[in-house]
This record gives structure tokens, sequence and C-alpha cells, in this order.
């Protein structure tokens, strides 16, 4: 997990994991989209790849790209840990709030 949290840290990868998310895409196609190097763009992919949040696949000379879902499976899921408590505590919340507007409305009648 901690590669994954460290892959996903620099903004440039973030921008490539969504331009990987639904297709495959090139290097070249990868870097078109950014005024950095194609080698910086491979680094990049290198970094993502070790991280096990892309998969490479050679077509010819082409190497493709496209993201790993699964490999984000154990950073969401440790993310979702924060994001469950505070749903939880919202419905809390919504709930008294829901239950102080009953009692009010049952007090003017």
């Amino acid at each position: 997990m901690n590669s994954a949290i460290q892959a996903i840290a620099e903004p440039r990868r973030r921008e490539i994991l969504l331009l990987v998310r639904d297709a495959e895409l090139s290097v070249g196609e990868i870097a078109s989209h950014f005024e950095v190097s194609r080698p910086a763009i491979s680094q990049h992919l290198r970094v993502l790849r070790d991280a096990g949040l892309v998969t490479q696949r050679k077509a010819g000379t082409r190497r493709l790209y496209q993201v790993r879902p699964e490999g984000l499976e154990e950073v969401r899921a440790y993310l979702d840990q924060f994001w469950a408590d505070h749903l939880l505590r919202l419905k809390k919340a919504a709930e008294q709030e829901a239950r102080r507007e009953t009692l009010h409305a049952s007090d003017r009648t």
C-alpha cells in the first residue's frame, strides 16, 4: 500500500491514471497530454507499474498502459475506513436533527 500511496502522491501520476483508466494508451499518447518529455512520462509509468497501479502490454514495438483497478483496492480500503466513520457521524447528526425538528413541530401544535 505504501508504494501505491507514494506513487499517487505525485499529481502528474494521478493525471496519468485518469488517462489510462478507460483505455490502453502508449507512452507517446500519454505524453501528448503533458509538457514533459516521453522519458519523463516513462519514468512515471515505471513508478505506477512497480506500485501495481498500471499494467503494461507489448503490441509490436509499442507498450500500452492501462490502469489496474485492483492495485488501488488496498488504498481504497484504508481510506474507506475514514469515509465510513464520517458517513456514520453524518447519519447520526441527521437523525438527531430530524428528532429535534419533530419535537419542535409537535410543540407548535
